[in-house]
């Protein structure tokens, strides 16, 4: 059955109010017969031929009427049409499945598309999936960003009903309209975006540059050439600095401060900091080339926070041994270079610093507690050893807070347990020392041989215990010990062992060290040097010298490291499976089986590695616990550190280790593999 169109709301209204004004006149009429039947009669004549002509008219000009409005709808309509056409912001209609029904001139513009076009929204925006539009069932509209042809747009959805649409018209009603058009609009953003990056780019940075080895350069040359070697370096770096737009201003005789645009700073990473080398290539004769460790704050709300942000940037790249950048942001912290080993600093004049305000912060405390990191080894035991004996010659009580002890470090352990001369709570686990702290905030928390609070011993000490002392040897990284109120963190050394031998000297005259701690501290020196073949410097030679006077003996250190036949085999094996990947990269697996302490395999297989000609870093895998724990090894060619830290661990130039979560081994040795393809890939290593 064909459906009429029918007349509603206000003009239908009016086009009936004479027949409405009829039957008044009916009523009216019927009232009046009762008062003059004559005048009744009169007033039903004309009421009659009221309706005769009324009637009339109606149904004759009802057509023509609607004709008239339906014609009127129909230019209007054109109107609406054209102007939404030549609208100068891209609008297209889509169907409720995303296909485009209608576009206007400017959305076909945009595109690049004929009127016409019919296909869906997802084949001009691949991004803008079904799901992500208005529906039925889901969100009425929705906003999103668009690249497209090298411009940005913001592109806004709306749900437009039919139902809706046609029941708020005041003319027509179309009953069983159902379904529902998608319309969407393009707003062009890309000169907002160009404007805010082009802000950005000029917003400026500060920065720091340190020369890491001022002093030990201008002694390698002779005095009259000094003044010349310095005044090569500055131009040097007031050159680069220059020719970037930047502002270099010296501020002490080996340090400089720098302003720069973000932009510029851009261009530095870029070409990773080349900087870092065209520094070393300053030479007139001098037998020590000039190394530089740059400091950059970027983002900062303010020009003093972009100055704290280099400061501690520049103390980042000091930390981790110098010769490269540090880029630190409010959100992040990125590396540049530090591929060259650090420099032994011959002056002990820091050590002695150290040691007496070492010194003056256990005196102040009534009890001290020392920690390493986790799965302790030789190297953080015997330092935790040697701070004891500081406490001890202080007269503090003193604890080694130790939980698992693990094969390595059972023989030196075994040296204090039940020994008459030490107290028998020397060495508690982390519970008994959490809660001793919770007891008595009269305490002082050392920590030895790592600088990461995450893999300490006991993370929870550090945040009952309000003084806090750090002493490491490895290099720092973004996740660092907060708020320590004394640091001595020193790249060069050997091990942590080394510098506590240093401080013993310094803390006490004439200080009394028993034969099995001077066994202990030997012990971490010769461990983390590979018996003295690596990282190895005068100061190491003179804190070992230092050990032998009080007590170390060689053979005896020896004999409490010999491995078991299980050990030695395993090692053995890791190498003998080695893959060499890239010609240069030595990767094996260490197996678990039957042994107490797989890692500390893995990490002497690592070292056996190197002895292998072409390999310039080695890697060992150990499934152990529940994760991969990898140790990576090099000799001068390759900084494994920063492969570490891609990772997620750290360590030194020439020894690292990380440990990965969730994943097997196969999958993590293709990490492993992945990550040094990329690191070959951008100059990294």
């Amino acid at each position: 059955m064909k459906k009429r169109i029918r007349l509603k709301g206000r003009i239908r209204t009016y086009i009936l109010f004479s027949i409405y004004l009829g039957v008044l006149l009916l009523v009216v009429n019927t009232f009046l017969f009762l008062l003059d039947y004559r005048a009744a009669l009169l007033l039903a004549c004309f009421t009659l031929f009221y309706f005769i002509v009324t009637l009339t008219l109606y149904f004759y000009n009802k057509p023509i009427l609607m004709n008239e409005l339906i014609s009127f709808a129909t230019q209007y309509g054109q109107i609406q049409k054209r102007l939404l056409r030549d609208l100068e912001i891209p609008y297209a209609l889509l169907d409720d499945t995303g296909k485009v029904v209608w576009t206007n001139t400017a959305f076909e513009t945009v595109v690049h598309q004929p009127k016409g076009y019919n296909k869906s929204i997802t084949g001009l925006f691949p991004t803008i999936t079904r799901d992500r539009l208005p529906g039925s069932e889901n969100f009425e509209e929705a906003q999103y960003e668009l690249a497209y042809e090298g411009s940005e747009y913001i592109a806004k959805f709306r749900k437009i009903s039919l139902h809706e649409m046609a029941e708020n018209s005041d003319m027509i009603s179309a009953e069983g309209y159902n379904g529902y058009l998608i319309a969407m609009y393009l707003f062009d953003e890309t000169a907002l975006h160009i404007a805010l990056q082009e802000v950005d780019d000029q917003s400026l940075a500060v920065g720091l540059i340190y020369l890491d080895n001022y002093e030990e350069s201008l002694e390698s040359i002779e005095e009259v050439r000094r003044s010349l070697l310095t005044a090569l370096v500055d131009r040097k770096i007031n050159k680069y600095i220059t020719a970037l737009d930047g502002i270099v201003k010296k501020i002490e005789k080996d340090k400089y401060l720098i302003v720069m645009r973000k932009k510029s700073i851009a261009q530095l990473q870029e070409v990773r900091f080349d900087l870092l080398e065209d520094v070393k290539t300053v030479s007139i004769g001098n037998e020590m080339a000039v190394t530089i460790s740059i400091g950059v704050g970027l983002d900062g709300l303010t020009y003093a926070q972009n100055y704290e942000f280099s400061r501690n940037a520049i103390d980042l790249a000091l930390g981790r041994g110098g010769d490269q950048a540090v880029i630190k942001t409010p959100a992040s912290i990125t590396y540049y270079g530090g591929k060259s080993q650090q420099v032994e600093k011959n002056t002990r004049v820091k050590a002695r610093v150290k040691a007496h305000a070492l010194k003056e912060i256990i005196t102040g405390k009534d009890k001290v507690f020392i920690m390493g990191h986790r799965n302790a080894d030789v190297d953080s035991f015997g330092a935790a050893v040697g701070i004891y004996r500081i406490a001890q010659a202080l007269d503090r009580k003193a604890h080694i807070v130790l939980s698992d002890v693990g094969s390595s470090v059972q023989p030196l352990v075994d040296l204090f347990v039940n020994n008459p001369e030490y107290d028998t709570d020397m060495i508690i686990s982390g519970q008994q020392a959490i809660d001793s702290a919770g007891a008595n905030n009269n305490t002082v928390l050392v920590v030895v041989d790592v600088n990461k609070p995450s893999i300490t011993e006991c993370p929870e000490l550090l945040k009952l215990c309000k003084s806090i002392v750090v002493l490491d040897h490895h290099r720092q990284g973004a996740d660092t010990i907060e708020n320590a109120t004394l640091s001595y963190i020193e790249p060069y050394a050997s091990s942590a062992c080394e510098m506590v031998s240093e401080i013993l000297q310094y803390t006490y005259d004439n200080i009394k060290i028993h034969t099995e701690e001077a066994d202990c501290m030997y012990s971490g020196i010769m461990i983390d040097t590979n018996n003295f073949m690596s990282k190895t410097g005068v100061r190491t030679f003179e804190a070992a010298a230092f050990l032998r006077r009080n007590g170390a003996d060689v053979t005896r250190v020896r004999k409490l490291f010999r491995e078991d036949a299980s050990e030695y085999k395993a090692k053995a094996d890791a190498v003998s499976q080695a893959e060499i990947y890239k010609q240069a990269f030595a990767i094996s697996v260490c197996t678990t089986e039957d042994i107490p302490s797989p890692t500390v395999v893995g990490a002497q297989a690592a070292n056996e590695l190197l002895n292998i000609k072409g390999v310039k870093a080695s890697f060992v895998l150990t499934d152990y616990q529940g994760k991969i724990y990898v140790s990576a090894r090099s000799i001068d060619e390759v900084n494994v550190q920063i492969i570490m830290e891609r990772l997620g661990g750290g360590g030194h130039m020439s020894m690292a280790a990380c440990q990965m979560e969730g994943v097997g081994l196969a999958e993590a040795i293709g990490t492993l593999k992945s990550t040094i393809d990329i690191m070959l890939e951008e100059g990294d290593i």
